[in-house]
């Protein structure tokens, strides 16, 4: 039978409860008792004082008789409840309480009883020890040498007697001791009444602690198997339920921690169906092209003098189906087990520009001007230069895309302490909040009609982002709706004197370049505007190359 949480807690309560009140308990009797033992030691030790001083002393010098002494001890007796005894100081038994008075406060039939169960006092009390030290005041609790059948507490107290020597010196002389007996009956009845005065108030804790615990765990068990429910929920797929709990505890918390975590699953499973959807439909229409021009050619559709040309388009199909399976084991691999990076110290410059210039053709076709704003005095970095180069070249790419003919994209540089920022801006159609989430999964285009962007793969954002987390910087995007998208990443500068990846050493660039790729209506090609303050003349045509 499984337990729940709650009677888990219940048994675990209740045994602490147990445990508790019994150490507690015991600790208590036992300093009670040993108090209650000390306190009768305490009386005893004054009363035998008080015999030694009015009856004893008398007897000893000569006032009383040992009748009259044995009288003075049973009436001791009688008031103490017990058994008093007089040894001499060589260990005999001088005089001792009587019985019969001693037991005088109980029925002939009791007092005969008990009687019988006592024995008569020794006549000497190394008859009963040999080694007992009369002169030595002492306490012990027993039968007394079998003396008594029941637990009696035993005091030694010894006597003296203050004499003048010759001299007149005082002297304190050893005279005989007083062994007093009486019954541990009457601790063992005030320890009986004090465990039936604890006992009472443990029980009425212990079910007064459970009515309360019952409350508390009800509201503490009541919000976890809602919290299980709803997970089973989850568990299924069903990611719409609610857990229905808004408190401000911790069980709020966890609440709203599961709820955002359905939140995020749906979106996940959302993402896996799309994933399955846009990798068939990326693998499905090149196939489809390949496999119509194919047959077309076979069974003769495509005459011949044709068959070249459409050649061409089943290439560029195997090609675009390549970049797609490329791209998607560098990015697993890139997932999986991070790149590998082969890091070198080199010139931004020097992979900026020429990343650049692979974007003429389609800057002219597409009559977009790409501007490079260089405000950084040092641009020597240290980081893996071809993949960098590909970040650049997939950002300019992704950018290109979405800015519409006329407009312009920024790539601008700056720096801060030790890093590197560079942004790449544009004047596109820009993004929502939902799509800035998107863009970094796999196979995500921004273009859903995905008529615009045959050549794209939806990749390439995606491999960017952990190039970029593999050199440990960030990448960010800034955008809003009509406003284009601003895609800003970090590089750590190299040292001072650092050399790029070819082992020479690397000019930085100082002051403030701008250099522009613009489409010139008239002559087809590209221009560069350069404005450049704080340069030699060396460093602009090295600008400017």
């Amino acid at each position: 039978m499984q337990r729940s949480v709650l009677d888990r807690i219940y048994i675990a309560f209740l045994l602490i409860l147990v445990v508790s009140f019994v150490f507690l308990i015991y600790f208590i009797s036992y300093f009670t008792r040993r108090s209650l033992m000390q306190e009768k030691q305490d009386t005893l030790t004054n009363e035998a004082n008080l015999i030694a001083s009015q009856a004893v002393s008398s007897y000893e010098s000569g006032d009383i008789s040992k009748e009259e002494l044995t009288q003075y001890l049973s009436y001791y007796a009688t008031a103490l409840n017990a058994d008093i005894w007089y040894m001499s100081s060589e260990g005999s038994l001088i005089a001792y309480s009587d019985s019969a008075k001693y037991f005088s406060n109980a029925s002939s039939t009791d007092a005969s009883s008990v009687m019988q169960e006592k024995k008569a006092p020794p006549a000497s009390i190394y008859d009963l020890d040999k080694n007992y030290k009369l002169k030595k005041e002492s306490y012990r609790s027993g039968k007394f040498y079998g003396v008594f059948s029941n637990q009696m507490l035993s005091i030694n107290a010894p006597l003296y007697a203050s004499t003048v020597d010759e001299k007149g010196q005082p002297h304190r002389t050893y005279i005989g001791t007083l062994i007093m007996h009486t019954p541990l009956e009457e601790i063992g009845d005030t320890m009986k009444n004090y465990y039936t005065v604890s006992f009472m108030p443990c029980l009425v804790i212990i079910a007064i602690s459970f009515i309360f615990l019952a409350i508390i765990s009800r509201k503490v068990v009541r919000p976890i198997k809602k919290l299980s429910g709803v997970a089973e929920e989850y568990s299924k797929g069903n990611f719409d339920v609610e857990t229905g709990i808004h408190t401000e505890d911790e069980f709020g918390q966890l609440a709203g921690s599961m709820e955002y975590m359905a939140g995020e699953l749906q979106k996940l499973d959302e993402y896996r169906r799309d994933f399955v959807s846009n990798i068939s439909h990326d693998f499905r229409s090149p196939l489809t092209s390949i496999t119509g021009y194919v047959q077309a050619m076979q069974d003769g559709t495509i005459p011949p003098e044709n068959q070249q040309k459409y050649l061409g388009i089943v290439l560029n199909e195997t090609k675009r189906l390549t970049k797609l399976t490329n791209g998607l084991l560098d990015l697993n691999n890139l997932e999986s087990y991070g790149p590998y990076l082969k890091l070198s110290t080199f010139d931004f410059i020097d992979i900026i520009k020429p990343t650049l210039n692979t974007f003429e053709m389609k800057c002219i076709d597409k009559n977009v001007a790409i501007y490079l704003n260089n405000h950084a005095e040092k641009t020597m970095v240290t980081a893996d230069k071809t993949k960098i180069q590909q970040v650049v070249y997939n950002l300019i790419d992704n950018a290109l895309k979405f800015t519409p003919a006329g407009k312009k994209i920024y790539v601008t540089i700056n720096e801060k302490n030790d890093k590197l920022i560079v942004s790449i801006k544009d004047e596109g159609i820009g993004m929502d909040e939902d799509t800035q989430k998107k863009i970094w999964t796999r196979f995500y285009k921004g273009d859903t009609s995905r008529g615009k962007d045959k050549g794209g793969t939806g990749l390439g954002l995606a491999i960017t982002k952990e190039i970029i987390k593999a050199h440990n910087e960030n990448i960010e995007v800034f955008s809003h709706m009509g406003q284009g998208s601003e895609f800003v990443f970090t590089l750590p500068k190299a040292p001072e004197h650092g050399k790029d990846a070819s082992g020479t050493d690397s000019l930085s660039h100082s002051g403030n370049t701008t250099s522009g790729l613009v489409h010139s209506g008239n002559t087809g090609g590209l221009t560069h505007s350069e404005n450049t303050s704080g340069l030699t003349q060396e460093e602009n045509s090295k600008s400017a190359e």
